[in-house]
């Protein structure tokens, strides 16, 4: 019995190793924007779609993955995911053009796609209630340490070799993993056998790309521009055609019940609106380091370390508060830290020094480690044994739906921001256009034609872009703090898990 009890946390030290390339790629992206929008010469359009063609299509396959896990085998389909996610990592490592690196930011997202909500499917199969909260934490740390790691490991990369190296890094880590899922994770799979839902998986893929594609194109073109504005309407058609469809369909691919409990829906919600936030300050924050205070790609890795430093501070302090005071006081309190942090961040100007922001990252970084683990407890405590698969889809899809509506949604206030306060007399159309495509684009040109005065404005426009940006995540993060306090049950949902066709 005592083995069998270690076994399933060693399971889970194999997942949160697979685990760790999805939170690695991510950081290593986001630290790799700036030497992106100058070596493939990329619009500030071109890198929202790094991020979201990766997010996108992560959120348009983790329901089918979900469903596909549960009926064929989780730990099957886990293994074929490294695979994946191991060939793309090759691919993007090599790609010589924005168009072939968001190629391959597409395939990974496939693979992340089966490789998230599986893993957190096994969670509600293999630990009990009692040690659900702390195998949530292992996974929801697993998730974030990329955090850290990315930016260290990929800034040293980034400064030594060619940009495609910070993809490489992933290899050796699937390698590990494959090796540890194969001999230590069991299988495991739904006893009810579903059909696949191809209609609802046509309208959400579709209705999401539609969406995210004319936030991208209003960002870069203006909200007048006709053909943001047909997708976006073409994208809202699709998914409420997309939620008509699922209430009528045998077997849809989104189990609606899962919404009667508010455990379920107010934690995946509010896990959503972490995220939102979240996706977004990680794609402001390397830029800002690296255009604004001039540090390079490992000095701006190592500036971020605060984020990871506070939400492990703010997830070790949650944890043997939450069965004592319950998931909506720590939530509450969480997106009050949460809150707190990114209203000092939207304080920041041009002449601050690092100390100021090592300061609002540590606290957005604890509101972090408060909220996003007891939202995902308190949506997980819903799921059985038998739903895991679909029910942990569903809760991933959803914080990545708010991921990657967050960098279209920010990414837009952010061009917006910077381009409307920038000040280029002088400058002809080709250099003012580049100017305006990104930060560090503007920021190179200022230095080629060594104008002080333009490099300033370029700054300053870029801060005021970022300030507004954090504004609209602590106004979602103070909303999340009012969602919580008003509507989730004080205590998660107690339920015994299902019983689960598994093979040890």
């Amino acid at each position: 019995m005592q083995q069998t009890n270690k076994r399933k946390w060693w399971v889970l030290a194999a997942l949160a190793l697979c685990l760790l390339t999805v939170g690695l790629d991510l950081t290593v992206l986001n630290l790799a924007l700036p030497t992106l929008a100058t070596d493939l010469h990329a619009t500030n359009g071109e890198l929202q779609w790094f991020a979201d063609a990766y997010n996108l299509v992560l959120a348009a396959a983790l329901l089918p993955a979900g469903l596909l896990g549960d009926r064929f085998g989780r730990k099957k389909l886990l293994i074929v995911a490294l695979c994946l996610f191991g060939a793309a990592s090759a691919a993007c490592a090599y790609a010589d053009s924005a168009a072939m690196l968001i190629a391959g930011r597409a395939v990974l997202g496939l693979g992340a796609a089966f490789l998230m909500p599986l893993s957190m499917a096994i969670i509600p199969v293999l630990f009990t209630e009692a040690e659900r909260p702390k195998a949530i934490g292992i996974w929801t740390m697993a998730n974030a340490i990329g955090i850290p790691l990315g930016p260290v490991i990929g800034g040293w990369l980034l400064n030594h070799y060619w940009w495609g190296s910070v993809f490489l890094i992933n290899l050796p880590i699937i390698a590990v993993a494959l090796v540890a899922v194969a001999v230590l994770l069991p299988e495991s799979r739904s006893a009810v056998k579903r059909r696949l839902d191809f209609g609802g998986v046509a309208l959400s893929s579709l209705g999401l790309v539609c969406v995210t594609y004319g936030m991208i194109e209003a960002g870069e073109k203006g909200w007048g521009d006709g053909l943001a504005l047909s997708a976006l309407l073409a994208g809202v058609v699709l998914l409420i055609g997309f939620g008509l469809w699922e209430r009528r369909v045998r077997q849809p691919l989104i189990e609606l019940s899962l919404f009667r409990s508010k455990s379920f829906t107010w934690g995946a919600l509010l896990a959503t609106a972490v995220s939102f936030a979240m996706f977004g300050l990680l794609f402001v924050t390397p830029q800002y380091f690296q255009a604004v205070e001039g540090a390079d790609a490992f000095g701006t890795g190592l500036r971020l370390l605060p984020i990871m430093g506070g939400l492990l501070v703010g997830a070790k302090t949650a944890e043997p508060l939450l069965p004592r005071r319950g998931a909506k006081t720590i939530l509450t309190a969480g997106f009050v830290l949460l809150a707190a942090g990114l209203s000092m961040g939207a304080f920041t100007d041009v002449d601050h020094n690092y100390g100021y922001a090592a300061v609002w990252l540590s606290v957005v970084g604890l509101g972090i480690g408060f909220t996003l683990p007891t939202a995902m407890d308190a949506a997980i405590g819903a799921l059985s044994g038998e739903r895991s698969g679909v029910g942990s889809a569903l809760i991933m899809a959803m914080r990545q739906v708010g991921g990657t509506i967050g960098v279209a949604v920010l990414g837009t206030v952010l061009s917006n921001g910077y381009r409307d306060t920038l000040v280029m007399d002088g400058l002809s159309g080709e250099a003012a256009e580049t100017v305006r495509r990104s930060v560090s684009a503007g920021a190179a040109v200022a230095r080629q034609i060594d104008s002080p005065a333009l490099l300033a404005s370029i700054r300053s426009a870029f801060v005021h872009g970022m300030d507004a940006m954090l504004w609209v995540c602590a106004a979602v993060a103070a909303l999340g703090m009012v969602l919580a306090l008003v509507f989730l049950p004080r205590l998660a949902a107690k339920k015994r898990p299902a019983e689960t066709e598994m093979t040890i």
